[in-house]
């Protein structure tokens, strides 16, 4: 959350929160809150199940930070001397590691103020240094769903005292198969309780969800359901597979993209692209699912820094990065679900700053990009790079290439055609998306 998502009129000061809560916002510089913000609090405050659902970037985050850490202050459980019991009263499920590391960042922000105790629960780290700090007390923890059901069966955590349940990202839990252990999880805590569910899409499998866990929830919706960024340009580039690397290592030459996170389809896909671009010179990393938990927070430390330039992720990685100022998101494989595609842009164009998002479209992807624009609502302009481009690369291109461009002329978007010196500057098309300078 930063001041610039703010939105105008309401200030965090009539929200109602206690003023330890204020006290650190003040502290961490807002002053007003963000529209998803503004809707979700006081309805967090009331006590309300709820359904929001908000892209990455929008605040969200603190949307349940701020009154779950408001109502445990304003409603201590204490012993007979007065003394916090810390018991969990409030479990928070995260699909990755990393997004739980930022949830407890938050809650410890805003808890700067109180004798609050938040404590992380995930893989990759070892079990027993969580199990003493579960041992020793805590009121607030933020797991992925594997690690907390192995504590579970260590009989480490207790949920007797569970108030709120929070699902962040609740759309990437189910589709990184977590449904069984949700499952599981929500079986073994208390049936009545406030429930709040975040998700930047809903899917039918959501729906379900939410139909299962929540009672009368409240929707918060900020912007459509598969509504991108407004603040992101997009373009679509045709390059024939084998010549995606290096048009990428050609755009990346380019001084404004000095901040770029790349997405892969698959783990290997990703080292691969890793290993092109250093030995082109370009200083770039891998995060995925096969890097150890000391090497995927180094590289995205190193990648927040400046360090490094280049992050290359795969979608599963990417979820829960929290990372200001990235100039550009490309697409080297076109994702698999139109709806990982608003994920993936997510990254940039954040807190009312700008950004570009390429997508590399080879023939066999063309039927994708046109069920994303479909979901969009929108067509993307197309960028034609001459010696990238199906029917200009050198050498033997396909007889029916031709036939294959003109097939994918997108439904109502311009395409344009740009020199390799031109290629990271797609012309801005007012009609078909969101348009806006970087300042």
């Amino acid at each position: 959350m930063t001041e610039d998502q703010a939105g105008a009129g309401v200030s965090f000061a009539e929200l109602d929160l206690a003023p330890d809560v204020l006290k650190a916002v003040r502290d961490a510089g807002y002053t007003h809150p963000t529209p998803i913000q503004q809707q979700a609090i006081p309805l967090a405050l009331a006590g309300r199940d709820l359904i929001g659902l908000a892209q990455t970037g929008t605040g969200k985050t603190a949307g349940f930070t701020l009154p779950i850490v408001h109502n445990l202050i304003t409603n201590p459980v204490l012993d007979s001397a007065g003394k916090s019991l810390h018991r969990v009263r409030v479990l928070i499920l995260t699909p990755t590691r990393e997004l739980a590391a930022q949830v407890e960042e938050s809650f410890r922000k805003y808890g700067k103020y109180t004798d609050l105790r938040v404590v992380p629960i995930f893989g990759g780290v070892g079990i027993e240094p969580q199990s003493k700090s579960l041992r020793n007390g805590v009121d607030v923890v933020v797991a992925t769903p594997g690690r907390l059901l192995d504590h579970m069966e260590r009989q480490n955590v207790v949920f007797d005292d569970l108030e709120v349940l929070v699902l962040d990202e609740a759309d990437r839990m189910l589709d990184m198969g977590f449904a069984p252990q949700l499952n599981r999880i929500v079986d073994e805590i208390p049936k009545y309780r406030q429930t709040l569910l975040f998700s930047a899409t809903m899917p039918p499998e959501v729906e379900a969800l939410a139909r299962r866990y929540l009672r009368k929830p409240v929707v918060v919706q900020v912007g459509r359901r598969s509504e991108t960024a407004s603040t992101v340009t997009h373009a679509v580039y045709p390059v024939p597979r084998e010549r995606k690397t290096q048009l990428l290592v050609e755009l990346l030459k380019k001084p404004e993209m000095d901040s770029v996170l790349i997405f892969t389809r698959t783990k290997h896909g990703a080292d691969r692209v890793v290993r092109h671009l250093e030995q082109e010179g370009v200083n770039a990393t891998a995060m995925h699912a096969d890097k150890s938990q000391g090497e995927r927070t180094r590289a995205l430390e190193d990648f927040k820094s400046g360090k490094i330039r280049v992050l290359v992720a795969t979608d599963i990685a990417q979820r829960g990065l929290d990372v200001s100022g990235i100039s550009h998101v490309v697409n080297y494989d076109v994702p698999q679900q139109p709806e990982d595609y608003v994920h993936r842009i997510g990254r940039t164009g954040r807190a009312a700053a700008t950004g570009d998002a390429y997508t590399f479209m080879s023939t066999d992807e063309i039927a994708m990009v046109r069920t994303i624009e479909r979901m969009m609502g929108e067509s993307i302009p197309r960028i034609s790079v001459p010696g990238y481009d199906f029917g200009t690369e050198s050498g033997d291109a396909a007889p029916d290439a031709a036939a294959i461009i003109a097939d994918d002329t997108p439904p109502a978007g311009p395409s344009v055609s740009a020199s390799p010196d031109q290629a990271g500057k797609p012309k801005r098309y007012r009609r078909n998306v969101s348009v806006a300078r970087r300042r």
